[in-house]
């Protein structure tokens, strides 16, 4: 058997190509660089609200619904992004969803009104779905149990890095050229990704052969107990971290009247708690068991979001959205890395399946927390958050 190569993969394990492969090495760059456009088109919006709000005459948290949007086709069409990937081959599908991804931003670049700018996010949502849930999938067929926590920290490196330069961007962009500008930066920058996987030969090789009677596997799936625990902790985690995320940059604006631009860069920083999680996962798992990392992440996420809430000044933001990101990355490593391991079969439809669970919790946090804010309830509803995630992420502590 060949050793393991420096992302963590066996090379003997992988399916026979139809035709020559990039080394693995190789690939996972080529498909992170689309996860990182994924994220940056995820979070552009977060620190736009007000922009977007001015733009069509509407308050921020209407003005919200451009993120819920994005949310919501993201989680739906998992059902369909994982049973293609299964099919047709994962990074084939990345290419493909990355592509699609950008005509609908620059679509969206074009919005004349709010309700044509949510269903042109809407269409980047749904086309995204098929990105960075394929590419967790794809390494989980080519990476062994035991470092595939740490191969995935090395993804995240770079949807972190996408989830900073959104936050960042969407600011800075909305307030020096104009939120359109943003929508058509993002699309460019997709188009690129997709073209760099085509341009590789990554798109072209052949998946393994289709599991006989895949959608019964999926069913199964669904029946499983495990997995469906695992799917309610995932929602309830998306529902409470990107609820009070996306309202970070807004109540910044409003309370200490930061800047949008700064705003956005104070909430780039959750993205480098993710980093700094990314560069240390493998340090951090020769010294504590996975769960215990998660329950520390929840501790981390609830001193975060207690901060935030009661802060009374913007620079307490800035070591709060430091910390939570480190959190966030590690409860959600955990529970990622586990949903790799619910169906070794059909692991596309797995792992998409997880990745639904945790855009519809997103959409539902969203919404909730645009109805608290609209009645002035962003202080206590942020602590509440905190204090869930803590309890959320000290359930896990008997997992494997």
């Amino acid at each position: 058997m060949m050793p393991p190569c420096r992302w963590g993969f066996s090379i003997d394990r992988m399916p026979a190509p139809s035709v020559a492969a990039p080394p693995p090495e190789a690939a996972l760059p080529l498909l992170a660089i689309a996860g990182f456009a994924s994220m940056v088109a995820m979070r552009l919006c977060d620190a736009m609200l007000p922009a977007l709000g001015q733009s069509f005459g509407v308050a921020a948290s209407e003005a919200s619904a451009a993120v819920s949007a994005f949310a919501v086709a993201y989680g739906v069409m998992q059902l369909l992004a994982g049973p293609l990937g299964d099919r047709f081959g994962k990074p084939r599908v990345v290419a493909s969803a990355a592509a699609l991804c950008a005509l609908a931003a620059f679509a969206t670049a074009l919005a004349p009104d709010l309700r044509t700018l949510t269903l042109g996010r809407a269409a980047m949502g749904a086309a995204a779905a098929g990105i960075i849930p394929m590419t967790i999938a794809w390494i989980g067929d080519q990476a062994p149990w035991e470092r595939r926590q740490v191969v995935l920290a090395r993804l995240l490196s770079y949807t972190v890095v996408g989830m900073m330069t959104g936050a960042w961007a969407g600011g800075a962009v909305a307030e020096h050229l104009g939120w359109r500008w943003a929508f058509a930066g993002v699309g460019l920058l997709l188009l690129g990704a997709a073209g760099g996987i085509v341009a590789r030969g990554l798109a072209s090789v052949a998946p393994p052969p289709v599991v006989a009677g895949q959608w019964q596997r999926l069913r199964a799936l669904l029946a499983d107990g495990r997995a469906r625990r695992l799917f309610a902790v995932t929602a309830a985690e998306g529902a409470l971290v990107f609820g009070v995320m996306a309202f970070v940059p807004s109540l910044l604006h409003q309370r200490f009247g930061l800047p949008l631009s700064q705003a956005g860069a104070v909430l780039a920083l959750f993205g480098a708690g993710g980093f700094a999680y990314a560069h240390s996962v493998a340090w951090l798992l020769r010294r504590v068991r996975p769960a215990q990392l998660a329950a520390a992440g929840g501790a981390l996420l609830c001193t975060a979001f207690v901060t935030l809430a009661l802060a009374p000044h913007w620079a307490w933001s800035l070591l709060a959205c430091a910390i939570g990101g480190l959190g966030f990355y590690g409860l959600h490593g955990f529970l990622q890395t586990r949903a790799t391991q619910l169906s070794t079969e059909a692991r596309g439809s797995a792992v998409a399946l997880f990745a639904c669970v945790l855009f519809i919790g997103q959409s539902a946090g969203v919404a909730a927390m645009a109805a608290l804010v609209a009645r002035g309830g962003a202080t206590p509803a942020m602590a509440a958050a905190g204090l869930a995630l803590a309890a959320l992420a000290a359930s896990q502590w008997r997992q494997r």
